[in-house]
């Protein structure tokens, strides 16, 4: 079987581009599609095409096969080598494996640590953000990238490189997180959310990042290199201004909030069709309809996240439930159907009250019964007549 040409295509066009296309990702096999998703999510495309770009097949075999001894792992079924032993899957496979296990041997604190901010450097080796620790991020081949003081991070203009280096930077539930890019761009990164970022820009090229979750940017300007954020199937593009993007995977939207400047939304699959938004405008983007609409708002309420305030007018409830589980670190199991599309006016500072004084404050309106458990999830059930 020879390596499918497809799979390294698209390797080479996410890094390049740094999202997927869409309609050649439909050509691959299940398998291949999984696993391009998580060497996308994990921020390793480029990692695992050096690894694909070097790999011996017999040699790495081999070489896998004393890895899993050492690590007592499961035996791995000989038919792979023989069915897939030139497929690229099977090659990226071998690459993906050695890359988490580096990085966990790297790293022993990886598994552990889910609600910990973390930092994975353009080799893949993820680096724990101490929120009351202090460190400085160093490339491979020793160059002082940035430094961390609590919950900063601000990285070094560096001039002369010509090569395009990501960091990936993920923030768990609970948290919040400010961050300087290379080019003095600030962005505040909310709960739950990851940030893919080139550790430097390149002279006479875009500046491109990549979000999941939500961010304010306050964006450095530059006329001659546009800043673009994606999110989801969205572009924003902008030369210098202050924005807020919501792209929770969760979430039926994708919105942007501007509050200075300008910014022009385009949809990946329709890159002509340019929305510009004013400040004082939210343009919105649905993933069931495809297209992006536009409102008049009060920004403040898509913004005081940064201060800790959680602002909810005519907000279903299903809806407050993910803010709030993103905000606290909880789980919430609701079991009262009805409550899910009760719309709620209320507003709650994260930094005064716990999660619960919130549950108080809403149960005592909405009449409903609730519980914390002992892992921190909470129960709510409908209060008897």
């Amino acid at each position: 079987m020879g390596i499918s040409p497809s799979v390294i295509a698209i390797l080479r066009k996410v890094s390049s581009k740094g999202n997927l296309d869409v309609e050649k990702f439909k050509e691959l096999s299940p398998e291949e599609q999984d696993l391009i998703n998580k060497l996308f999510e994990d921020g390793l495309i480029d990692e695992a095409l050096n690894f694909i770009d070097s790999i011996d097949v017999d040699k790495n075999w081999e070489e896998l096969q004393a890895t899993l001894k050492q690590q007592n792992a499961k035996p791995v079924i000989p038919l792979w080598k023989k069915t897939l032993k030139y497929a690229a899957v099977f090659i990226a496979l071998i690459g993906l494996f050695f890359i988490i296990q580096r990085s966990t041997i790297h790293n022993p604190e990886t598994k552990l640590s889910d609600d910990r901010i973390q930092l994975v450097l353009e080799n893949g080796d993820v680096q724990i953000l101490n929120e009351d620790g202090s460190t400085e991020i160093v490339s491979n081949s020793g160059q002082i990238l940035g430094t961390q003081k609590g919950t900063e991070l601000k990285y070094n203009a560096a001039a002369g490189n010509q090569k395009v280096v990501y960091n990936q930077i993920k923030i768990p539930n609970g948290k919040t997180f400010n961050l300087t890019l290379s080019d003095g761009t600030h962005v505040y990164l909310n709960a739950g959310s990851t940030l893919r970022f080139p550790v430097n820009f390149i002279k006479g090229m875009k500046r491109e990042v990549y979000l999941e979750g939500e961010a304010f940017f306050e964006v450095s300007k530059d006329k001659l290199h546009p800043f673009i954020v994606n999110a989801n199937a969205i572009n924003v593009k902008v030369l210098g201004t202050k924005f807020n993007v919501s792209s929770y995977a969760e979430d039926k939207e994708v919105s942007t909030v501007l509050v200075e400047g300008s910014v022009s939304l385009n949809n990946d699959a329709k890159p002509n069709e340019k929305t510009m938004l004013i400040p004082g405008y939210k343009g919105a983007w649905s993933k069931t309809s495809d297209k992006i609409l536009l409102e008049k708002v009060d920004t403040s309420l898509y913004t005081n996240w940064m201060k800790g305030e959680l602002v909810f007018k005519n907000v279903a409830f299903e809806a407050i439930i993910k803010k709030l589980e993103r905000t606290y670190n909880v789980k919430i199991i609701n079991h009262d159907e009805e409550l899910n599309h009760t719309e709620i006016n209320a507003s709650f500072n994260k930094n005064i009250e716990n999660i619960n004084s919130v549950m108080n404050a809403i149960s005592s309106v909405r009449g409903f019964n609730y519980q914390i458990t002992e892992d921190k999830s909470i129960i709510i059930t409908k209060k008897s007549q």
